[in-house]
């Protein structure tokens, strides 16, 4: 008989178990639903709700249970349909009718809000310390290639050089956004809601703040209703982890054209590689491209909580029970992802003369040009006029700007033929272009040398 079955004449139909059991993948907050356990039979005995010596005995039970479980002794049971009462049953099997007094002043609609929420919690920090990791290794990367220029795009086009470092340090500022979302949803998740019961509460004297304690809570939920209802955090959780996933795909795609023949950017380890079953030739960047599509997969997660949530009325419905394996998928994919990917940046190597030679195609230095007859007093929008002529120019004859004689650029600068001087070829330069963009934010090296420092303060203080 089911432990909540005294109101019913007729057993459970098999299909109707099988249907309703979350077992299957609850099972994970085996450790969470016993730590929850023992806390609120420690408060029972304290607050003298049973007596101390039967909540001793619950305790002193439980640790048995979790020990076996971690053992593999134990075999769940699909009747007993979740890890609640699957524990609650072991209990009661083992000591008898002082088992059954555990779930005095509470449901398993605020047992399983607690759960999640303990569950979560430590994910979300393990998960922002994985982030840390990659994000080193990017604070690494652009301390050694503070110089190296590379070609910095819009719209996949070649637009202005840029260093690798300032590259890299994008990524980031992106990683580093991704940590203080994860900080601050755990903030809200770090609420404790046992002592909610059902949904109204409960009569019992319990000391809610004596479990918040034991449990290492911020705080207490402060409705009953909200309390056994919220899933924001978990919604939230898998916002956060969206927009990581996001980010990671960004990178990836960049990994993925870099390490093309057509890039030659880069070249991956064969450690973080994969071959064609028919092309011998092949090097196919396998963690790149999953990871991209991976990121599907974590969006349609989030989808499935919002949609499950958007028409709930209050307080708990069973619709609820499908927010654990979609926060599941997303947090197991996001530990998959991240140190795979962490390894496969840290291993592979850089062609900077690769880099430097895109660099120096595809006019990236025109903006420079356009800014140099500016500050000789051209009006911009007249400058991006004869420096636009000057690109067509260059492109008839393929011709980079600073192979044109400067005699020619003279000619073809029109009016301001008179200002165009030798010192031209200089400001041009890709060292020079790099080098000029040195406010706060720019790619000049001095710039990344700053970023450099305190992004590693930054890590430090994680």
């Amino acid at each position: 008989m089911k432990l909540w079955g005294g109101r019913f004449s007729e057993a459970t139909d098999k299909i109707v178990d099988d249907f309703n059991s979350s077992i299957r993948f609850d099972q994970r907050l085996y450790y969470y639903d016993i730590k929850g356990s023992i806390a609120h039979a420690r408060m029972l005995g304290n607050c003298s709700i049973i007596p101390e010596e039967e909540a001793e005995m619950i305790i002193t039970e439980l640790n048995a249970i979790l020990k076996d479980i971690e053992e593999g002794k134990i075999e769940f049971e699909v009747d007993a349909e979740d890890i609640h009462m699957n524990i609650e049953k072991i209990l009661i099997d083992r000591i008898g009718d002082v088992g059954k007094k555990l779930h005095t002043g509470r449901s398993r609609n605020d047992q399983v809000a607690l759960d999640i929420r303990m569950f979560l919690k430590e994910e979300t920090t393990d998960i922002i310390n994985m982030v840390k990791e990659l994000m080193t290794v990017l604070v690494n990367i652009a301390d050694k290639q503070k110089r190296t220029i590379m070609p910095g795009y819009t719209h996949l086009q070649r637009a202005q050089p840029v260093t690798l470092a300032h590259h890299m340090l994008a990524y980031f500022e992106m990683f580093k956004r991704d940590i203080e979302r994860l900080k601050d949803c755990h903030k809200r998740m770090d609420s404790m809601p046992l002592g909610s019961g059902a949904l109204a509460g409960t009569t019992y004297p319990m000391d809610r703040e004596m479990v918040r304690k034991e449990l290492n809570f911020s705080s207490l939920t402060l409705n009953s209703l909200d309390g056994v209802s919220d899933r924001d955090f978990v919604i939230e959780l898998a916002s956060c982890l969206s927009i990581l996933m996001m980010h990671l795909s960004r990178f990836s795609e960049e990994i993925i054209l870099w390490a093309s023949l057509e890039f030659g950017f880069i070249t991956l380890s064969d450690s973080y590689s994969t071959g064609s079953s028919i092309m011998p030739q092949k090097k196919n960047p396998d963690v790149a491209e999953l990871v991209r599509g991976k990121t599907g997969r974590v969006y349609g997660s989030l989808m499935a909580l919002l949609t499950v949530m958007k028409g709930l009325p209050l307080a708990y419905n069973k619709d609820m029970q499908e927010d654990k394996e979609a926060i599941f998928d997303c947090v197991d994919t996001l530990k998959m992802c991240l140190p795979v990917f962490t390894r496969m940046l840290e291993t592979c190597s850089f062609n900077t003369d690769t880099m430097y030679k895109a660099a120096q195609k595809g006019f990236t230095n025109a903006t420079d040009f356009a800014d140099y007859l500016v500050k000789k007093g051209i009006p911009f929008r007249q400058a991006h006029e004869i420096t636009g002529n000057l690109v067509r120019y260059c492109i008839e004859r393929n011709l980079a700007i600073e192979d044109v004689p400067l005699e020619e650029l003279k000619e073809l600068s029109g009016s301001a033929k008179d200002l165009i001087d030798e010192d031209i070829y200089n400001e041009i330069s890709l060292e020079k272009c790099v080098e000029g963009r040195n406010l706060t934010g720019g790619t000049a090296p001095e710039n990344s040398e700053r970023h450099i420092k305190l992004a590693q303060e930054y890590l430090d203080s994680i």
